[in-house]
């Protein structure tokens, strides 16, 4: 589902895309395309920004997999150097059940919200350069197969990092691009720590327990 770009939603900021998809939500239900199709290239982080928020909360098992995937499939768009975001027509059809869908969008603009205080166009070079948009999606997707690993009460730290990243890509903020790439190497030596531990335990715990 290709979707050519809105230049009047590329001048709003990513709080007021959020105050217009709930305007919107108040009318009708809202589906994956819907969103990608009102922000367009902006659509990709929101999109990513909307699907791994849930992870900020207590999830129910087995929803990690689906969002997980679509994530992964728009943030491996953007390694590619994909501008029109594109999700396969089930994904692109899911409707957000209205409360959920309000829930998430509502906690979304409290983050972004906070998050805009400091983000603001900043270092345009590295914001606006080609690469940097690939090196963003290569750090979303890594950051969401950490999401989607089975490693238990982890998932809210690559969340952070994704959150971050998503809203300094919307805001061209090539100051908290860098700030989210420091970070994203933070989480990645975090989870080799924490891995390293379990793949540890089972040889220490029985030592422990003695």
């Amino acid at each position: 589902m290709a979707v050519h770009i809105n230049s009047r939603q590329t001048r709003l900021s990513f709080s007021q895309e959020i105050k217009s998809l709930l305007q919107r939500l108040a009318e009708q239900h809202l589906t994956l395309g819907d969103i990608l199709a009102e922000t367009s290239e902006r659509g990709f982080s929101l999109v990513i920004a909307l699907l791994v928020l849930p992870f900020l909360f207590p999830m129910p098992p087995g929803a990690t997999g689906p969002f997980g995937a679509a994530c992964l499939i728009l943030s491996v768009q953007m390694l590619l150097g994909k501008r029109s975001p594109w999700l396969p027509k089930k994904i692109a059809h899911y409707k957000f059940p209205r409360p959920f869908a309000q829930f998430l969008l509502q906690n979304l603009r409290r983050v972004t919200k906070v998050v805009e205080k400091i983000a603001r166009p900043r270092l345009g070079k590295i914001a606006h350069h080609p690469l940097t948009w690939r090196v963003n999606g290569f750090c979303i997707s890594w950051l969401t197969i950490l999401l989607i690993s089975p490693i238990p009460f982890t998932n809210p730290i690559p969340t952070v990092g994704i959150l971050l990243l998503a809203i300094a890509t919307i805001e061209s903020d090539g100051l908290l691009i860098c700030i989210s790439y420091i970070l994203t190497i933070f989480i990645t030596a975090l989870f080799g720590f924490i891995g390293y531990g379990l793949w540890l335990a089972p040889s220490i715990l029985p030592s422990i327990f003695k």
